[in-house]
């Protein structure tokens, strides 16, 4: 058997990996969380060539982050990945709270256990798993879908150009890790995924701006014997003199992460911080266990890092006095753009909804549905929302690196540990990623004028699912996990009492020449390809008829036009669960509910705003016809 004849590549030599092609309509460089999410949205469209580059060998294995937020469950959920994802993780249940013993403050005591999400928050838990774990999820997606698209592993990112004219505008200089060897691609768009360090962002000209590092940590995962009691629980444990612990367990049962306190950063020696090694760090935790003992047998992972919080002021190649005259062709996501402690969680998850909310525009925009305009609207969106968590994360790192307030002298300061519980109950919904708003900056985002009509789902907020029945088959599902990651909107058509204004909207969406449905669905694509019309009605399932639904709601489909039943749905009146009054819908006059690929509200608006409603479309999709 021969191999290597063009030099040496790692990995299974029978194999035969994707050679990277000398044009593409997507590059992403680097296969984390954010870049391998985005790559797996744009795997689904089978004429979109996407590659996804990374430096690394492999795949990752082992470390780095784990805490998955209930809306990136949701959104895994779109991936059809959410079952698998939960049957693996860590459920964070509860959250213990420890301080000096009271009696004792050489000892640490339990103060309070809470419910780590709130009841009614959203239909997933929050969870743990490993970073590696996550990313293959993404990536064994991408290999089953359409396109069979795979990593390309041992290139490297060394800089890029973008040309004013030509189909591919945007030159990318790679490196070939092994070889050495650099190359040439052309790209009509590149998103730079490629961590804190990031080459891309450089390359643009963008600065991360803020406080580079104020606070060290060391993050240790284990396997270990122990008997502090709250091990299988995440736990806030404060010590009077040992510093501070941040405990997550983690999946399988007997794995647990520690963030370890490590103090202050000296801002004339930032690197001191590396001299503490893993012994120092498992030693430093034993101490603030005190009088639990901690027996560590295995040390799965161990890194060392600093605290800091950054932001760029932009999110793509266009300075801000170039954005009426240049559309933007080069993006960056995730670390490359905002970084920010690992205490709230936050992460890992912002990176992916970075790039969930890049990925259906640029898809959009790529498959003739949408100008390019639209893709100015993902910096504009995106950096409002990094900057939200900037301001959360100084709050909530200095509270966590804070020590306990002694009430013995209250003067040395310190932060009381009843503080630390409260404010975690407060941020419950910012940790949930739950808390993300959008403002009525772009025209993807309505103002609230017609929010009365159903204010349980706020327009610039995620779309929060709740149990319905649907209609032609009688079983429970959550009308939210309809949505798929295949950048179509959704109208959910909530009735009204008489039905009346529902079926005026039905014929309108259906034959009018006006009909966003029609006007921006391609002549031979499916009917909800672009738009996908549901519908909630009040009444119980067994006293409707499928046969009497709306053309609308029984589309025919497919090379064959076979009847697509799951369209229409009813409340679930036997659970008790009504989507009107859990949403608060209007329930004399119904409403529409407009929802983007992302799963975000972007309008609400009565059921006879038909001319309101192709308007809205209008302002971004294009005609198809």
């Amino acid at each position: 058997m021969q191999f290597y004849l063009n030099g040496y590549a790692p990995g299974d030599p029978d194999i035969q990996k994707k050679e990277l092609p000398d044009a593409v309509d997507v590059l992403v460089i680097g296969s984390g969380p954010a870049g391998a999410l985005l790559a797996a949205q744009l795997s689904t469209f089978p004429g979109i060539t996407t590659r996804l580059i990374e430096r690394r060998d492999g795949p990752l294995q082992v470390g780095q982050a784990d805490g998955i937020a209930c809306r990136t469950v949701e959104m895994f959920e779109a991936f059809g990945l959410s079952q698998q994802l939960l049957r693996e993780a860590y459920w964070v249940n509860e959250t213990a709270f420890w301080r000096p013993a009271k009696a004792d403050r050489s000892r640490i005591e339990r103060t309070a256990r809470v419910q780590d999400t709130e009841d009614g928050l959203s239909e997933f838990p929050h969870v743990i798993v490993n970073q590696a774990r996550l990313q293959q999820y993404l990536l064994d997606y991408m290999y089953k879908s359409p396109t069979k698209l795979e990593a390309n592993y041992g290139l490297e990112f060394v800089g890029l150009q973008v040309e004013s004219e030509g189909e591919y505008p945007v030159k990318v200089t790679l490196r070939d890790v092994n070889r050495r060897s650099e190359s040439v691609v052309r790209a009509k768009y590149v998103v730079g995924c490629d961590g804190a360090s990031s080459r891309v962002r450089k390359s643009i000209g963008a600065e991360l701006r803020g406080d580079f590092a104020n606070h060290a940590w060391g993050v240790v995962d284990m396997l270990a014997v122990t008997d502090f009691p709250d091990i299988r629980l995440k736990a806030a444990i404060q010590s009077a003199e040992e510093g501070n612990i941040l405990l997550i367990p983690r999946e399988g049962g007997y794995l647990v992460r520690l963030y370890v306190d490590l103090g202050v950063v000296d801002p004339d020696n930032r690197e001191a911080f590396r001299e503490n090694t893993q012994e120092k760090v498992i030693g430093i935790a034993q101490r603030v266990l005190r009088p639990y003992t901690l027996d560590v047998k295995s040390v799965v992972w161990f890194a060392l890092y600093q605290v800091g919080q950054r932001v760029t002021d932009r999110f793509d190649d266009v300075p801000q006095d170039q954005a009426a005259t240049r559309l933007p062709r080069v993006f960056i996501a995730g670390d490359a753009c905002h970084t920010h402690s690992a205490k709230a969680g936050q992460g890992m998850n912002v990176s992916m909804q970075d790039t969930f909310n890049l990925g259906w525009k640029l898809a959009a925009v790529l498959e003739g549905r949408a100008g390019p305009e639209l893709l100015q609207t993902y910096s504009t969106e995106r950096l409002a929302i990094a900057q939200g968590l900037i301001d959360f994360d100084k709050e909530w790192s200095k509270i966590m690196a804070s020590p306990p307030k002694d009430p013995n002298h209250p003067e040395l300061g310190g932060v009381d540990p009843q503080e630390l519980q409260e404010y975690f109950v407060r941020s419950g919904r910012y940790t949930a990623g739950v808390a993300t708003h959008y403002a009525p900056n772009t025209v993807l985002t309505a103002e609230a004028t017609h929010q009365h009509l159903a204010t349980g789902f706020t327009i610039g907020m995620r779309f929060q699912s709740a149990p319905v029945i649907r209609l032609a088959d009688a079983k429970p599902v959550q009308l939210g996990h309809a949505a798929r990651a295949d950048g179509a909107w959704r109208i959910y058509v909530f009735a009204d009492t008489s039905g009346e204004r529902l079926r005026k909207l039905a014929a309108f969406l259906a034959d009018s020449p006006q009909s966003p449905v029609r006007r921006f669905t391609p002549a031979g694509a499916d009917i909800d390809s672009v738009i996908d019309v549901r519908a909630v009605f009040q009444q119980s399932h067994l006293d409707l008829d499928v046969g009497q639904l709306p053309a609308i709601l029984l589309p025919r489909k497919g090379s064959f036009g076979l009847v697509d039943y799951e369209k229409a749905y009813c409340v679930n009146a036997k659970a008790g669960d009504d989507i009107f009054d859990a949403r608060g819908i209007d329930r004399a006059n119904g409403a529409m509910v407009i929802v983007r690929p992302d799963q975000y509200v972007s309008n609400v608006l009565p059921l006879d705003a038909h001319i309101a409603l192709a308007a809205f479309f209008s302002q971004f999709l294009l005609d198809r016809h």
